[in-house]
């Protein structure tokens, strides 16, 4: 389904266009190159309690891509969450988001935390600190994100998937791996660049300084052979007063795909002691 959000058209993947009064809403955000479809697997192992929506993020999936560079940015970003939560009424919700979508997850947050009964991050961060790091960050993503408008999607794709935190995907079976692929060219070129250069971890206003008011359930995941998330993921852990962090063994920077089954039991383990 579609929902209007400042005349650009977002999708979402949902059962009904309403949230059924018996049940909790829990949000899912994918990552960079990836969509809505991305959390198909989980949603279905929940609690039937639960009542999933997942968003295709600006520059992503079947969500309508724009050259207004505004509709990229962190603070549009957290209204597009806003704009689910006003179209299906909501006023509290769990929110799930790997990577860039834990960034969106927290960036929410930051924002409105009375909004939020618990979120789950996956190899998520709460931003640069460092000055000099965001500055080299911005222009890192920014040449990428011109390498992917001159290169074109599937060389991108290709290039993406062979970065080192991601090597461990490789361990998948073939055609698995293959649909991984495929499913990421279907992006559009335009709106990748857009969304690497307007939300940018460089970009994204560092949060550190806000974890320590934040006392929702928080559930932080990474994967044991991604050192730099794990490294991250230990912070934030501390800096976040009511958060468990779990590292999956054997998996890189994307657990949910590498050992799906794994991930699927630590969201369902943290969900049923919400109770």
């Amino acid at each position: 389904m579609v929902i209007a959000n400042s005349g650009v058209e977002i999708n979402v993947i949902c059962s009904h266009n309403y949230v059924p009064s018996n049940k909790t809403p829990i949000l899912f955000l994918h990552g960079f190159t990836g969509k809505a479809e991305d959390w198909n697997f989980i949603t279905n192992q929940l609690n039937d309690k639960y009542f999933p929506i997942a968003i295709d993020l600006p520059g992503h999936g079947e969500t309508k891509t724009t050259i207004n560079l505004n509709f990229y940015s962190t603070d549009s970003y957290v209204q597009i969450v806003n704009s689910v939560y006003s179209y299906f009424n909501i006023t509290q919700a769990i929110i799930v988001g790997y990577s860039m979508g834990g960034r969106t997850a927290l960036s929410f947050a930051s924002e409105n935390s009375n909004k939020i009964i618990a979120l789950i991050l996956e190899s998520s961060t709460a931003g640069i600190e460092n000055e000099v790091e965001r500055i080299s960050r911005i222009k890192t993503d920014s040449e990428i994100a011109d390498k992917i408008v001159s290169d074109g999607i599937d060389a991108f794709v290709e290039y993406w998937l062979g970065l080192p935190f991601f090597k461990s995907l490789k361990s998948l079976d073939k055609r698995e791996y293959s649909k991984i692929i495929e499913q990421k060219k279907r992006n559009s070129t335009e709106g990748l660049a857009n969304s690497l250069k307007e939300f940018s971890t460089g970009k994204m206003p560092s949060l550190w300084n806000k974890l320590d008011t934040f006392f929702f359930p928080t559930l932080l995941i990474a994967g044991s052979l991604d050192r730099k998330y794990v490294r991250i993921n230990k912070q934030m852990n501390q800096a976040i007063k009511n958060s468990e962090l779990k590292i999956i063994t054997n998996c890189g920077h994307n657990t949910h795909l590498e050992n799906p089954k794994e991930f699927i039991i630590l969201v369902n383990d943290f969900l049923n002691n919400l109770d």
